[in-house]
């Protein structure tokens, strides 16, 4: 049997002062969608906002079901709107933020494993990195330089 290990990188800051501006800018894109989520199961608001290689912003918000398995993500459906909105730009970076109003979430929230796989699907699709930058209602700001350092064992098509 041979042991191996998997390890991530990624880079904490401890306030968005120290991110450079389109990364601030970014992040107060998705800060100013949150409202529009629809979450009256859960009350998790999440929002997420794509930077796109033309210089484009896509917005987005996660909207839930009573059924959750039918549920949409933030993050999913920021990606799908964008590759639909301008498909001959790639997402060269998201920016993902949450609220709960019964608490406060003082760290970042990654985001779920199906989200993971489309932010890596995405990058096969594009060709490029896109970088992550996640941040809850306070606390620090993780900066993730691709997708694939959130999910390093990614199912990608050259297994089909």
């Amino acid at each position: 049997m041979q042991k191996l290990e998997i390890k991530t990188a990624f880079s904490a800051y401890a306030s968005e002062d120290e991110l450079p501006t389109s990364d601030q800018q970014l992040l107060t894109a998705a800060r100013n969608v949150l409202q529009n989520a629809y979450a009256p199961y859960s009350n998790f608001q999440v929002a997420a906002a794509a930077l796109l290689s033309n210089g484009e912003t896509v917005t987005s918000t996660n909207y839930e079901n009573a059924s959750y398995p039918i549920s949409v993500c933030a993050e999913h459906s920021a990606l799908i709107a964008a590759a639909n909105r301008f498909p001959e730009s790639a997402v060269i970076a998201v920016a993902i933020t949450v609220l709960n109003p019964a608490q406060n979430i003082d760290r970042p929230a990654l985001p779920c494993g199906s989200c993971r796989q489309v932010i890596c699907e995405t990058e096969r699709k594009n060709g490029n990195a896109m970088k992550v930058i996640l941040q809850g209602e306070t606390g620090e700001i993780y900066i993730f330089e691709k997708g694939n350092d959130m999910l390093p064992l990614a199912f990608d098509g050259s297994y089909l």
